[in-house]
């Protein structure tokens, strides 16, 4: 890529974040209220559904995307497959943001938007182990698939706990997901990427350090959903394959922070599906940790995993499989820390 063709995606980028600023703008004076309760880390009502700023400016970035960036797209039913559940998804965050569905109802939507997408084909099909060669997954892949969109959809509605924390760590993401794209190559992931990372920056100024609107579900599922297929989109359907485990990597915070937390409460007989204040994120904040260091905290996680992936894509076969591996010990750390400010302050149970 050359670059002024890099200078005018930026250009193209900075007009879609431009745009989402004013979407996320009209949604304030919209109104849609989200009132403190015992789980909010929030004391005053604060306008929610700022997302819609990030789904709007992203869809607007792929219907240019589809028209005129014929190097970047992937093959049209995968393509048509990607928005429709991506606007799906965006439909379940906004009625949830409005009514409030339980979390039952909301998941069944959930699995309809990410039927959709593996419906068009976008389902992992094979996956490749150092040692021992490509393992097809045939009908598994599509079940796989399924799991791991829903995952990482509901690991970053969860973690949108804090002021910053979900945007911010989707904007970070984003921008190596970008930037390794573009350098391998994968020209849809790195335009998708794109997009996605100026949406968000049209909203994170309103919502850190201090909140005049949250993302809502509507943005925090659909920054999930799309960061999850283009993990899958990444590793089979651009011209340039690269490895799915890019995007657990760069989500590794998140989706520790969420899969610990569900260990912990089915240990502990609590029910799953219940609402609480039980995650790592919540507990530090609680136990007396300042809210935008938390933040900022789970930025760095996502920046670690962004770098883990730039040495996964350069390591020899052989050392690929101790990339992954390294991201656990900062979290092994982040969790010991946690518990003993939680044992200071004396949260019980948490």
């Amino acid at each position: 890529m050359t670059l002024v063709a890099l200078l005018r995606h930026l250009a193209f980028a900075a007009g879609i974040a431009a745009f989402s600023a004013v979407v996320v703008r009209a949604m304030i004076n919209v109104r849609v209220m989200d009132l403190p309760n015992a789980r909010s880390s929030h004391t005053v009502p604060t306008p929610r559904g700022g997302g819609v700023g990030i789904v709007v400016g992203f869809l607007l970035g792929m219907a240019v995307l589809y028209g005129f960036a014929s190097f970047a797209r992937i093959a049209d039913p995968y393509f048509r497959g990607v928005i429709l559940a991506a606007i799906l998804m965006a439909a379940v965050g906004f009625i949830d943001d409005l009514w409030s569905w339980p979390f039952t109802v909301k998941l069944l939507a959930q699995v309809g938007a990410a039927m959709a997408a593996v419906g068009s084909g976008l389902y992992l099909a094979d996956f490749r182990l150092p040692g021992v060669g490509t393992v097809e997954l045939g009908w598994f892949g599509a079940v796989l698939t399924v799991a791991w969109v829903l995952f990482a959809t509901n690991a970053m509605n969860f973690i949108d706990g804090l002021n910053g924390l979900s945007a911010g760590v989707t904007l970070i993401a984003g921008c190596f997901l970008a930037g390794i794209g573009a350098a391998q190559g994968g020209w849809f992931v790195y335009f998708a990427a794109l997009l996605l990372v100026a949406g968000v920056a049209g909203f994170l100024p309103f919502n850190f350090p201090r909140a005049r609107i949250f993302m809502g579900d509507v943005g925090s599922q659909f920054c999930g959903f799309v960061l999850a297929v283009l993990g899958v989109a990444a590793s089979r359907f651009d011209k340039v394959e690269l490895s799915f485990l890019l995007v657990p990597m760069l989500l590794s915070g998140v989706l520790y922070d969420v899969a610990f937390t569900l260990v912990r409460r089915a240990l502990a007989g609590e029910p799953l599906a219940q609402a609480h204040r039980g995650h790592l994120y919540q507990v530090a904040q609680r136990s007396g940790l300042d809210a935008r260091t938390v933040t900022l905290v789970h930025w760095g996680f996502a920046g670690l995993g962004g770098l883990a992936c730039l040495a996964f894509v350069a390591a020899p076969p052989g050392l690929k499989p101790l990339v992954p591996a390294a991201l656990l010990p900062p979290q092994l750390a982040w969790t010991l820390l946690t518990i003993r400010l939680a044992r200071r302050a004396k949260l019980g149970r948490w």
